[in-house]
């Protein structure tokens, strides 16, 4: 894209094809890179930014995943299973993956960039606050918490396969920093608008654009709706869901909620499900896709 040098910026929309605010929004922000040195003859944008749908066929469909979670395969062993296999064996998330990697791949031959900046966009089923995602890397921390959102630790303990654990200097023999963003519930409007003001703030802090080409908007946009939430928060538990579990969340909660101990959160077949603990409940499951009921979290700062 830019004629400066600087970092490749990958964004990946739609991981989880159910979740359509983050196409939107890459739509929108490259729309808006197009027409910015019609109105700013100075602007100039360093590196490269690819967009990606992550699951093009989940999305074609509004489904989570077709075959299974596509953001759940991202394990070493599992992405060379793939690799090695005759793609006519292959299901619809497996042959997703390997054709993302293919592109990313391609793009960093192809540019040789001295960094690779990942941000993975997503939305939840129940309403509530936006939060960000950082990997243990410093760089990763720094760009999360740019984002103006809550940034939630020990979340890669808590799950695994998701691009954030594979998206590495180990793995693309490039340096790389990823995080993750939650705009909001899938279907708000309003989750467009807060992913294009992370999209352009993760822009600026990676140095891709200059502090001065962004509007404060963006930045109020995101302050906005974190008002009165965490600035870090730990995560406590994951509540697993198997199929066959017959797993319902009870209606009503939304990311960040108070829960207390006790307190009866779900219900699957064995029965009543209730928090282990005090704390925060984020991603409550409202989606009849999902092995992931709910997590809760405890405000750090």
């Amino acid at each position: 894209m830019g004629d400066a040098p600087g970092p490749l910026f990958l964004c990946i929309a739609g991981m989880h094809g159910n979740e359509p605010a983050g196409v939107q929004a890459l739509e929108t922000v490259f729309s808006l890179l197009d027409r910015e040195p019609l109105v700013n003859p100075n602007f100039r944008y360093k590196g490269r930014m690819l967009g990606l749908v992550g699951n093009m066929r989940a999305f074609s469909e509004g489904k989570r995943f077709i075959a299974k979670d596509l953001n759940r395969q991202w394990v070493p062993e599992i992405v060379e299973r793939i690799r090695s296999a005759d793609p006519a064996s292959l299901d619809s998330e497996e042959l997703e993956l390997l054709e993302l990697l293919a592109v990313v791949e391609a793009e960093i031959e192809a540019c040789q960039p001295q960094r690779v900046v990942l941000l993975d966009l997503h939305t939840t089923s129940a309403s509530g606050g936006i939060f960000a995602v950082a990997t243990d890397s410093p760089e990763s921390v720094r760009i999360a918490s740019g984002l103006h959102a809550p940034v939630i630790t020990g979340m890669l303990r808590g799950i695994h396969g998701t691009t954030l654990h594979y998206f590495t200097k180990e793995n693309f023999k490039v340096p790389m920093a990823a995080a993750a963003f939650e705009a909001g519930q899938h279907d708000d409007p309003l989750s467009v608008n807060r992913t294009i003001a992370a999209i352009i703030n993760c822009m600026r802090s990676i140095g891709a654009v200059r502090p001065e080409d962004v509007e404060n908007r963006h930045d109020e946009i995101l302050v906005e709706y974190s008002k009165d939430l965490p600035r870090i928060a730990d995560l406590i538990k994951v509540h697993s869901v198997k199929v066959g579990d017959g797993f319902e969340m009870r209606p009503g909660y939304r990311n960040f909620q108070s829960v207390a101990e006790g307190e009866v959160l779900a219900s699957d077949r064995h029965g009543s499900i209730r928090s282990p603990t005090d704390g925060l409940i984020l991603m409550p499951l409202y989606q009849p896709q999902g092995s992931d009921g709910f997590f809760l979290v405890r405000k750090i700062m």
